[in-house]
């Protein structure tokens, strides 16, 4: 499916500026810059230690950048104070991990609504119909430990859809899965979000991915490189 085409006008959904990071002695982002519209996927990859996580976090909100800018649909971040930016967070960032973080006394539907009732738009009409989209319809009561690995990240891909996000970032989100799932999983993740016209950024180290994405960047050293990182 092409990815929803937009004005230029039009600010990105998710924007880093110069972004720098460091843990103690050890410099992890080096001045990473990057924008994702509306409707494109982009893929970051690179080795282990080469500050995707931590790249994710910072463009999350869930972590301060020690230097640069992370702007949410033209929204500079850190102007925003600790409740607003928690209540845009949920509102405009859909997120995705490795492992999903179901809540495990929660049903399937009601981890779904999780995002668009933190956001205060809880819709359950969307939570089945994204459910039924990812192959669910019919297990919306039930609960995360009678699901498959596959099934519950599936799950985690429609949370993360819920509440309409401008974009989704997404964290090794095919890392648990075996080949078949990961490909499933990734193929819906990014197909419902360009129907929904949000950005995706992809981060991982399996370069298998790449093959979603409309443009990949690789981090190497806390800073993209146009050569590919060897994952050997």
């Amino acid at each position: 499916m092409p990815r929803v085409s937009l004005p230029l006008s039009v600010p990105p959904a998710l924007e880093g500026r110069d972004l720098q990071q460091a843990f103690g002695p050890q410099t992890v982002l080096r001045g990473v810059t990057l924008q994702v519209r509306p409707g494109e996927v982009v893929a970051v990859t690179g080795p282990s230690g080469s500050g995707k996580s931590t790249l994710l976090h910072l463009l999350g909100g869930l972590d301060t950048p020690q230097g640069g800018e992370v702007h949410w649909a033209g929204t500079r971040v850190d102007t925003l104070g600790t409740q607003v930016r928690a209540q845009r967070r949920a509102a405009q960032l859909g997120l995705v991990f490795q492992h999903h973080y179901l809540l495990e006394d929660l049903s399937v539907l009601d981890n779904v609504l999780i995002p668009t009732r933190l956001s205060g738009r809880g819709d359950e009409g969307r939570a089945r119909d994204l459910l039924g989209r990812v192959g669910l319809a019919g297990r919306e009561g039930a609960y995360p430990g009678v699901l498959s690995g596959g099934e519950r990240q599936r799950v985690a891909v429609a949370r993360a859809l819920a509440a309409h996000p401008a974009a989704v970032l997404a964290d090794e989100p095919t890392g648990s899965l075996d080949r078949a799932n990961a490909q499933a999983v990734a193929q819906l993740l990014v197909n419902l979000a360009r129907e929904e016209g949000a950005g995706v950024l992809l981060v991982t180290h399996d370069d298998r991915l790449t093959r979603y994405a409309d443009r990949t960047l690789h981090l190497l050293d806390g800073q993209f490189t146009d050569e590919a990182p060897d994952f050997a």
